[in-house]
């Protein structure tokens, strides 16, 4: 099933480079902004890797109210995603 970006939240900046992820088996999907990473966190995530997941969510809303950068939530994002093994 494919998933679809909540339209209430705005893209805002795109990322210098997209980030990969993937779970499971399935194909590696394009993460481009912060809004896109904290759609895919909240809907998405595998369960049972929690501290970069907060920590990724708090800097993804964070660049979505402008409270922190752009490329602090896409650090923030790899980090848990490596965490979680769904780096691509």
């Amino acid at each position: 099933m494919q998933w679809k970006r909540n339209p209430t939240y705005k893209a805002g900046v795109q990322w210098i480079a997209p980030v990969a992820v993937r779970i499971g088996y399935g194909s590696p999907e394009m993460i481009e902004n912060a809004a896109d990473a904290l759609e895919f966190l909240e809907r998405r995530w595998p369960h049972g890797h929690e501290k970069q997941y907060q920590a990724a969510k708090q800097a993804c809303k964070g660049a979505l109210f402008h409270s922190r950068s752009s490329s602090a939530a896409r650090d923030a994002f790899i980090a848990a995603a490596v965490e979680a093994y769904v780096l691509a």
